[in-house]
This record gives structure tokens, C-alpha cells and sequence, in this order.
């Protein structure tokens, strides 16, 4: 069991992410890359078993001001919950603000804070979403896609999409709809709390997805593995932006 004091030991100085130069630079560019991603989108496996291995959580904060996003990604023990690894990475932000395509802002930083890492990520679960987004592409999917890693999206919201409320025990769930069409789940992880919203992003079940998420929601809402990064982003970001200036990302 790897304890806090070797966690901390495992973390990593932020690493400088830069933007690839044939990054999309507008709207129809990021489309049609989208499009193409999209295909490669496996949807058939069942994915690595709950509880086994490890489960990274990814998470990202933006400083729009001085165009720079911070990204952290946290590896955890699947069995125990324990921190393995953490490591960040801060850049600019990679493209304008577009609904549907905002995992072109994020995904250059996301993927050198994963590349710092000396751990096997395992399954990757996104603060956000996989094919429940309005073009089936969101962050789980699309990082899914790049690294070939398994990956889920577990959302506090459940975007444009509709759902009839889960019943109030933990571990209840109701499909997250678009139209006849189910894209995710609404799962309560706590009794009578507002579900969360769980979605496919690469190589891994929707019945798996939920029973990770389940697994990694012990006392929080929350997946750990979200709580964990989330903090760590915030507190790369704090540092970034503390410095006069912003740091190189292209």
C-alpha cells in the first residue's frame, strides 16, 4: 500500500506543456478532426475490471485572464483508493472557447501531464464526458482515442441531456437520454444526493463505467479520483499564475 508520504514523493514539478504546431486553430479545422477521431472510438470492450490496477483522474483549471490552463492527472491504487502517482502540466490554452469542441483547450496540457507520469495510468476518468456530448466526442473520448487508455467521463451535470431522477438509494441509476438514444447514466453515489453522470469515453462498458464510479465514490459524491485532481490542478494553477509570466505553450 503506497502511503501519503511516498505519494507525495511520487509527485512531479509541472511540466511545460506547448501546443503541437498542427494543433486546429478554428472551428471547422477542430470539426473535421473531430469527426475523424470520433470513428476510432471503440465501444465494444468491457474494459479493465473494478477494483484491479490502477484508476487516473484527470482534471483541468484555466486562468483566462493570462491564457493559461493547468491540468493534473492523479494515479490511485483501484483496490485502496491510495495515491500512487500525481503529476501536472501548464500551458496556454490551446483554442477558443466553442461549446462541443472543449477538449481542444485542454488536451496538450492533459497529455503532458500524463507523459510525466512513471505509472501505468490504468482506466482514465475525466471530470466531464465521454459520447454523451452533442457530437459523441467529449474529453473521455477524445483522450481516449489519442492514448488508446480505457476511459470514462463522470459529469456533475448532465449537459442538454434528459433523465427521469434515479431512485434515492446509492448505486440507483436512470439513462441519460438524446432523444431514443442512450448516452450515459445517472447514477446516485450517494443516498438521495444528486446523481453524477456517467458516460463511455473509450474501451470500456457503460455497466463498468458505473461500477468504477461507484467504486471510487466511498464517501463523496465525487469520484476521489476527480476530488484528488481537482485540488492538484487548482493548486498547479495558483502556482503558475503567482509568476509575472505566463508559461510558454507554443
Amino acid at each position: 500500500m503506497t502511503t501519503h508520504a511516498a505519494a507525495h514523493a511520487a509527485a512531479h514539478a509541472a511540466t511545460i506543456a506547448h501546443i503541437p504546431a498542427d494543433w486546429p486553430a478554428d472551428e471547422p479545422t477542430a470539426r473535421a478532426v473531430q469527426d475523424g477521431l470520433r470513428a476510432r472510438v471503440v465501444l465494444d470492450e468491457a474494459g479493465p475490471e473494478p477494483g484491479t490496477g490502477h484508476v487516473t483522474g484527470v482534471d483541468v483549471a484555466y486562468d483566462d485572464e493570462r491564457d493559461i490552463v493547468a491540468a493534473a492527472v492523479v494515479v490511485l491504487d483501484a483496490a485502496t483508493l491510495d495515491v500512487v502517482e500525481e503529476a501536472t502540466a501548464v500551458g496556454r490554452v490551446a483554442f477558443p472557447y466553442v461549446p462541443g469542441l472543449l477538449a481542444f483547450r485542454e488536451i496538450p496540457t492533459v497529455l503532458a501531464a500524463l507523459g510525466a507520469l512513471e505509472a501505468a495510468p490504468g482506466l482514465v476518468v475525466c471530470d466531464g464526458y465521454g459520447i454523451a456530448h452533442p457530437r459523441r466526442f467529449g474529453l473521455a473520448s477524445h483522450l481516449g482515442v489519442l492514448t488508446g487508455l480505457p476511459t470514462i467521463g463522470v459529469a456533475k451535470n448532465p449537459f442538454t441531456f434528459t433523465y427521469e431522477a434515479p431512485d434515492a438509494p446509492r448505486g440507483s441509476a436512470a439513462p441519460l437520454m438524446d432523444g431514443d438514444e442512450e448516452i450515459g447514466r445517472a447514477l446516485r453515489t450517494r443516498e438521495d444526493v444528486k446523481p453524477v453522470f456517467v458516460s463511455v469515453g473509450h474501451r470500456v462498458s457503460l455497466a463498468n463505467a458505473c461500477a468504477h464510479t461507484l467504486r471510487l465514490t466511498p464517501r463523496y459524491r465525487l469520484p476521489e479520483s476527480t476530488r484528488r485532481a481537482d485540488a492538484l490542478c487548482r493548486a498547479a494553477l495558483r502556482e503558475a499564475t503567482a509568476t509575472a509570466t505566463p508559461p510558454p505553450g507554443s
